[in-house]
């Protein structure tokens, strides 16, 4: 299926039950039972028809709550009779002849592939269809900055082939595609980017052994053992100076032991100061952990949230019996989930949360992406973290941008493209001689003692 910008925004408002509502035509081709994972797109592109005569045929499509759902049946309409010359779901509505790829990308619009599962049976594609909307809201924004953009999108769920996508003819025209999200589809999606030279940036946490010897290939996520890696590195040099207290909070399900242990050898190995507690000590043997004479770096070795409430009374009672200890706490993306309940705390030590993402909810940034995505798709973005149209929309921006500017040479590495990212910050850096590129990006969100949020972007 192939959208150009013109059409991608109120089309997918249309696909995805956003549209206004049209008289039926009293006409159709066939009436079309709905099977397992059919789209809109799809059935239109399938029937040689636009997505508008698909809803004209079926007005109850326009209704802001309406769901394709498998099963039910629908009308097809015959193509208009003038349909050579309206856009179609499968082809492209251009305004001047199309450059051969071989032109300087430049120097031309950038095409973009989209793989995911771009349909609404589970989680998972609703969240990539949100992802998708964030991706043509940030095609919006660069065509408004004179970056001209091309979009394909192509709905391939888990249980799809995607080696028959891949044998559209569009999907070789393609400078980016971004996808997949299952692991098992990337072997063969790898193999057609190195012969055709497209660039692939994996969105999301799968296994890709490919990276390691495809140098087409970013991808966004880091491994735990890679991200607990660096985040100690980061640690060690933040907190120089410091005394760390390891406070174990007997939470036999956690998995924070990874960290903490690497920490306590990495600290061990450089003579570093720290000591241990327990969250069940006494109050008296809690505070025989804690420094009088350097400032104190609290680890917890779980990221629950009924832990970390015991921790911070211990906390506040430590602070109020000895007013003259420095005490910061450092903690774990899963705090930001408590912000609303534990924000008056982490302003008061001082904490900092590692992470890959930070979405400021205060920023005029986030309420104008916010309340954009209302505009063009009448709902609200899910009360997910992170934001999923928030993480397409830098994604593509980023990406976009950066081939725009850099061509074939584009590598994402720190400061070629010049962008802030709303929530997530990207740079990547090559895994291996002849390999892709990983994102190496991570932040410490760190909560002031002035009530002021800042982002350490490392």
């Amino acid at each position: 299926m192939k959208l150009t910008l013109r059409y991608l925004l109120p089309l997918l408002v249309a696909a995805f039950f956003c549209g206004t509502v049209t008289a039926q035509t009293t006409k159709w081709k066939e009436i079309h039972k709905v099977k397992k994972k059919e789209t809109i797109f799809g059935i239109a592109r399938d029937n040689g028809i636009t997505v508008e005569e698909l809803v004209k045929a079926n007005p109850e499509m326009a209704s802001p709550d309406y769901k394709l759902k498998k099963g039910e049946t629908i009308f097809i309409p015959y193509p208009a009779a003038n349909a050579a010359a309206k856009p179609s779901a499968g082809t492209a509505a251009v305004a001047k002849p199309e450059q051969p790829k071989d032109v300087d990308m430049r120097k031309r619009e950038i095409r973009v592939g989209v793989m995911l599962p771009l349909h609404d049976v589970n989680g998972d594609g609703k969240r990539m269809v949100e992802y998708y909307r964030g991706m043509l809201m940030a095609c919006d924004s660069l065509k408004q900055n004179g970056i001209s953009v091309d979009v394909r999108a192509w709905n391939v769920p888990e249980d799809a082939d995607i080696a028959k996508t891949l044998r559209d003819k569009n999907a070789a025209r393609c400078d980016l595609i971004v996808g997949p999200l299952y692991s098992k589809q990337v072997k063969p999606l790898s193999d057609f980017a190195r012969e055709h030279d497209i660039k692939v940036l994996i969105p999301f946490s799968i296994n890709a052994p490919e990276i390691s010897s495809n140098r087409n290939i970013f991808q966004v996520y880091q491994s735990p053992s890679e991200y607990n890696e660096a985040v100690i590195g980061r640690f060690l040099e933040k907190f120089s100076g410091y005394h760390t207290v390891f406070v174990d909070c007997n939470d036999t399900t956690s998995k924070k032991g990874v960290f903490t242990f690497g920490l306590r050898r990495r600290m061990e190995t450089m003579g570093r100061s720290h000591s241990i507690t327990n969250l069940k000590s006494t109050e008296q043997q809690f505070a025989k952990a804690f420094s009088a004479t350097m400032p104190n770096v609290v680890v917890l070795n779980t990221g629950r949230s009924p832990e970390l409430n015991v921790a911070f009374a211990k906390l506040n009672n430590l602070a109020m019996n000895n007013t003259k200890l420095t005490v910061t706490m450092f903690g774990y993306t899963e705090w930001m989930m408590y912000t609303k309940y534990n924000l008056d705390n982490y302003y008061k030590f001082d904490t900092y949360i590692p992470a890959s993402f930070y979405m400021n909810p205060l920023s005029a940034k986030t309420a104008r992406i916010e309340q954009k995505f209302r505009w063009n798709f009448h709902t609200d973005m899910q009360q997910a973290l992170p934001r999923f149209a928030i993480t397409g929309f830098d994604h593509a921006y980023y990406f976009i941008k950066g081939l725009h500017m850099h061509g074939k040479q584009f590598n994402g590495a720190r400061g070629v493209v010049g962008y802030t990212p709303i929530q997530t910050p990207l740079h990547f850096e090559r895994v291996a001689e002849g390999g892709g590129y990983r994102n190496g990006s991570i932040l410490f969100v760190h909560y002031t003692t002035g009530h002021r949020i800042e982002t350490l972007n490392f």
